[in-house]
């Protein structure tokens, strides 16, 4: 009696576990041998850089059929920006989104997309960025086994700190201030009076909250969705900064790839960057009414007080320009008059 309850343990076992390997391969959409894609992304699962990555995720996996699966990791889980571009010239992360700053610490020419008050407003922008020098920046992420597809959008950087309300350059003065890990970056917040504090965005709210910075400086979405209202007293509309969001996938992981699938990632990269870039500019226009709600006190700089920052933060144009190369600044000066 024992052997045969034995038996017929084993044999239901045996059964279920075939009903269950054949459900999953009829009823399953995705394929055992789906090509997986890890996308990073140091903002939080509600910013619009991060809302793009489930666009393109939904357009790619759909339009392939599963051939391609999309896993979109949020809040720096992947790591900070240096870790993230290193991840993808070895292919243990496949693709991201980016702000060029950091991304010029690799290709110097990227560096050029960050010169304070470049550009005047989102058109002037896309008209460079999608255009020929846009284009022929992203080859330069060739040489790093990099393939820049086009550039999604951050937003133009605004200042925040806990000490006093800032209404002109004289008032960052002093203020430790957290920067991108760029050098003219940091070189940016020395000419204004600060004591920039390079850190990773994924630890900036730690030192906030810790006091190890003053203050940071970024575009109003990542301040509102990276809760810096929490830590932070005063926002100031400095507009020093539009900051583009490079979109680069791994070239091996893209050699990788059919040709059909490769065109169904690049069509999904743009249909994705124009999806990003409107909810990007509502959350900019929204952000300054959700900041005074949650206490915060939101300066408007006066057009004096404005050019006092303007002046003083060009002064690195010069020494930018000959790091850069002069042809490619006339380039895009051209553009943006």
């Amino acid at each position: 009696m024992k052997k045969w309850m034995l038996f017929m343990m084993a044999f239901t076992m045996i059964v279920l576990a075939a009903c269950s390997g054949g459900s999953e391969e009829e009823g399953g959409t995705e394929s055992k041998d789906a090509k997986v894609m890890k996308m990073a992304v140091a903002t939080s699962e509600d910013r619009s850089l991060t809302q793009g990555l489930y666009k393109f995720q939904e357009i790619v996996e759909e339009e392939t059929g599963g051939s391609v699966k999309v896993e979109v990791y949020p809040d720096g889980q992947l790591g900070g920006d240096r870790v993230v571009f290193e991840g993808l010239k070895m292919n243990s992360i496949q693709g991201t989104t980016m702000s060029s700053g950091p991304i010029a610490s690799f290709v110097k020419e990227f560096e050029v997309l960050d010169f304070p008050y470049l550009f005047k407003d989102e058109e002037t922008a896309y008209k460079v960025l999608d255009g020929e020098i846009g284009a022929n920046l992203l080859t330069k992420l060739d040489s790093q086994g990099i393939v820049g597809l086009n550039y999604w959008e951050n937003g133009f950087r605004q200042l925040t700190n806990n000490k006093h309300e800032v209404k002109s350059v004289e008032d960052v003065k002093g203020l430790k201030i957290r920067t991108l890990e760029n050098e003219l970056h940091i070189d940016l917040w020395k000419s204004l009076g600060a004591n920039p504090s390079p850190m990773p965005y994924t630890e900036l709210f730690t030192a906030l909250e810790q006091g190890v910075v003053d203050g940071q400086e970024n575009p109003p979405g990542n301040i509102t969705t990276g809760n810096f209202y929490e830590v932070q007293d005063y926002v100031t509309k400095t507009d020093h900064i539009y900051n583009a969001s490079v979109f680069m996938i791994s070239d091996k992981f893209m050699q990788s790839l059919s040709d059909e699938e490769k065109e169904i990632v690049t069509k999904a990269s743009e249909e994705a960057r124009g999806y990003q870039r409107e909810l990007n500019r509502k959350e900019s226009e929204e952000a300054y009414a959700i900041l005074k709600e949650k206490g915060m006190t939101v300066t408007e700089l006066s057009d004096e007080a404005k050019k006092g920052f303007e002046d003083k933060a060009k002064e690195i144009y010069a020494d930018y320009t000959d790091k850069v190369g002069k042809e490619l600044v006339d380039q895009i000066m051209k553009e943006v008059k």
